[in-house]
C-alpha cells in the first residue's frame, strides 16, 4: 500500500501543534500560580509589616511632638550658649582684665624701683582684689553646679547598667567579702572554705571561657549592617504565625539580594547555634549566682555553728576547772580537819602533813560538820610528797582496815553475784520453754507434701482446660428455645424451583438471562393465597 506522506506531515503537524499549545498551557499555569503565589506571599507580608508600620507611625509622631515640644518650651542649646556668653562676661572677662592689669602694674613697679628709691608706696592686691566687682558670679556657679550634676547623674545611670551587665574574670576569681569577713574560730575550717569556693569558681570560670570560645567560633563574617537587617526581618514575624519560616526567608532573599539561599539557611542555624549557646551562658550565669550565693550561706551557717559549738567547749572547759578547783578546796579542807581525828600517831609524827600536801588552802579554815569520814586518795604530787616524808608509807602501813566491815561488803557482794546468777538462770530456762511450745506449734501446722515426680510433671487443671484436652463431650445436642412451625427438609428438597436451580449452579448458569427466565415460569408445588402471591416478576 503507498504511503501517504502528506498525510503524515499534516498529523505530526497536528501533533505538534497539540503540544505547543499544552506547553503554553502549562506555561501559563506555572506563570499564574507563581504570580498567584507572590501575591499571597506580599498579602502575608503586608500583614506582618504593617503593624511594625502603625508602631513606627505612631513613634514618629510622638517623637515630632516632643520635639516640638522641646524647642518650644526649653531650647537647651540656645540657652546654655547664652548663658555662657552671659558668665564669660560678667565674671571670666574681669579676671583676664585683672590678670593684665597686674601684670602691667607689676612691669611698672619694677622700672620704678629701679630708678627710685625704696620709699615709695607698693600696691596692695587685697585692696585691688576687693575693687574688682564680680556680677552674677556666684549665682552662675551654683547654677553650672546643678546642670553638671544632673548631666553627671543622666550620663552614669546607663553606664553603671552597662557595667553591671558585663562580667569580668575578678567576678568569678574574687572571693566575696561575707567570706573573708567570716568570723570562725578556726582558720582551718576559714581556709577550707575559701579554698573549696576557689575551686567552684575556676570551674564554673572554665566553663564560662568554654561557652565564650564556642560563640566566637560561631561568628560570622557578615556585615554588621547585614546581620541587623537579617536579625530585625526574623524578629518581625511571630513565632506563632503559619509558614513563618517560607515568609521570612522570602523577605530576605528581598532585603538581602546579594545573599544566596543557602547563604541565608547557613546564617540562620548559625543564629539558632548562638542563640542557644547564649541561654546556656545566661543559665550558667544564674545557676552561678544561685551557687554562690547559697555557698556564702552555708558557710556563714557554719561558721555559726562552729562558733556556738566553741563557745559551748570554753564554757564547759570553764566549768570543769571550777568543778575541779571547788573538789580540790573541798578535799583539803576535809583532810586538813579531819586527819587528826583518823590518824592522830601520823599528825604527831608529821604535823605539816596536810599543809604539805595542800599548800594552797590556808591553814585557818572554819569548821564544816556533819562530814563522813573517809580515807581521801593520795594527789599527783605524791613522789615528792614522799621524798619530803620517807617514813609515811611505813606510818600508814600499820593501821588496817575494819575486819566486820570487809566481810559484810563482801558477803553482800556474794549474795549480788548469786542473785544475778540466779535470774540469768530464769531467763535462759524461759527462753527454752518458749521455744519448745513454738516448736509444738510449728509440728501442728506443718504441711506434708508426698513425693510425687509424675504429679510434679503433669499438666494442670487450668492447662488442660485452656487445652481442651479431657474435657467431656457433649451428648445431645443444644436445643433452641422454642420450636419452629415451618417446612421439613423433605418438604424443601421436593420444591422444583430448588432443584432447577442448584442444577443450573451447578452447570454455572445461574447468573444468565435464559436462567432468570426459567425460574421465573416454574410454579411452586402449592399455589400461595391470593393475598400472599408475589408481584415481583410481573413489573
Amino acid at each position: 500500500k503507498p504511503v501517504d506522506y502528506k498525510h503524515l506531515y499534516q498529523l505530526a503537524a497536528q501533533a505538534k501543534m497539540a503540544s505547543a499549545q499544552i506547553q503554553l498551557k502549562i506555561k501559563k499555569t506555572e506563570q499564574i500560580s507563581k504570580i498567584s503565589k507572590e501575591q499571597m506571599l506580599l498579602k502575608q507580608h503586608r500583614q506582618v509589616w504593617w503593624q511594625e508600620h502603625k508602631r513606627l507611625t505612631e513613634t514618629r509622631c510622638c517623637v515630632t511632638f516632643l520635639g516640638v515640644l522641646e524647642s518650644f518650651m526649653f531650647h537647651p542649646e540656645q540657652k546654655l550658649s547664652k548663658e555662657r556668653d552671659t558668665y564669660q562676661t560678667n565674671t571670666l572677662v574681669p579676671v583676664w582684665q585683672l590678670k593684665e592689669d597686674l601684670k602691667f602694674q607689676l612691669a611698672e613697679m619694677q622700672r620704678s624701683l629701679s630708678k627710685e628709691s625704696l620709699g615709695k608706696p607698693s600696691i596692695n592686691s587685697i585692696e585691688v582684689l576687693q575693687q574688682v566687682a564680680f556680677p552674677c558670679q556666684f549665682k552662675f556657679i551654683e547654677r553650672v553646679n546643678v546642670v553638671q550634676s544632673g548631666v553627671l547623674s543622666s550620663i552614669s545611670s546607663p553606664q553603671a547598667l552597662v557595667n553591671s551587665s558585663e562580667e569580668k574574670n575578678g567576678v568569678f576569681l574574687a572571693i566575696p567579702p561575707e567570706l573573708l569577713c567570716l568570723e570562725c574560730p578556726y582558720p582551718e575550717l576559714k581556709a577550707l572554705v575559701i579554698s573549696e569556693y576557689q575551686e567552684l569558681s575556676s570551674g564554673v570560670w572554665a566553663r564560662l571561657q568554654e561557652v565564650d570560645q564556642q560563640l566566637e567560633a560561631l561568628s560570622s563574617d557578615w556585615k554588621e549592617e547585614d546581620q541587623w537587617v537579617f536579625q530585625t526581618v526574623i524578629n518581625q514575624y511571630p513565632s506563632d504565625l503559619q509558614r513563618r519560616r517560607t515568609l521570612y526567608l522570602d523577605m530576605l532573599q528581598r532585603y538581602l539580594p546579594h545573599k544566596s539561599r543557602h547563604e541565608l539557611v547557613a546564617q540562620e542555624k548559625a543564629q539558632a547555634a548562638v542563640h542557644s549557646i547564649r541561654s546556656q551562658r545566661r543559665a550558667l550565669l544564674l545557676s552561678w549566682a544561685q551557687q554562690s550565693r547559697a555557698f556564702v550561706l552555708r558557710a556563714v551557717a557554719a561558721a555559726a555553728e562552729a562558733s556556738a559549738a566553741h563557745e559551748a567547749q570554753v564554757l564547759l572547759a570553764d566549768s570543769r576547772q571550777k568543778q575541779l578547783q571547788i573538789c580540790a578546796e573541798l578535799k583539803a579542807k576535809v583532810w586538813s580537819h579531819y586527819f587528826p581525828a583518823l590518824f592522830p600517831s601520823i599528825s604527831q609524827q608529821f604535823p605539816a602533813f596536810p599543809h604539805a600536801l595542800f599548800p594552797s588552802i590556808s591553814q585557818q579554815l572554819p569548821t564544816i560538820p556533819n562530814i563522813p569520814q573517809y580515807f581521801p586518795t593520795f594527789p599527783s604530787n605524791f613522789p615528792a610528797f614522799s621524798q619530803q616524808f620517807p617514813a609515811f608509807p611505813s606510818v600508814v602501813s600499820q593501821r588496817f582496815p575494819c575486819p566486820g566491815r570487809v566481810q559484810f561488803r563482801r558477803a553482800l557482794l556474794e549474795q549480788r553475784l548469786l542473785q544475778k546468777k540466779e535470774l540469768e538462770l530464769l531467763q535462759a530456762r524461759q527462753e527454752q520453754e518458749k521455744e519448745k511450745r513454738l516448736e509444738a506449734l510449728r509440728q501442728q501446722v506443718a504441711i506434708v507434701a508426698r513425693v510425687d515426680p509424675a504429679r510434679a510433671v503433669a499438666d494442670t487443671v487450668a492447662s488442660r482446660a485452656r487445652m481442651g484436652i479431657g474435657a467431656n463431650e457433649e451428648l445431645e445436642l443444644q436445643q433452641p428455645l422454642f420450636k419452629l412451625h415451618t417446612y421439613s427438609e423433605e418438604q424443601v428438597i421436593s420444591d422444583p424451583r430448588l432443584r432447577v436451580e442448584l442444577a443450573l449452579r451447578e452447570a454455572g448458569l445461574h447468573k444468565t438471562p435464559y436462567a432468570r427466565e426459567v425460574l421465573s415460569k416454574l410454579p411452586p408445588p402449592k399455589l400461595p393465597r391470593r393475598d400472599m402471591e408475589s408481584t415481583a416478576f410481573k413489573l
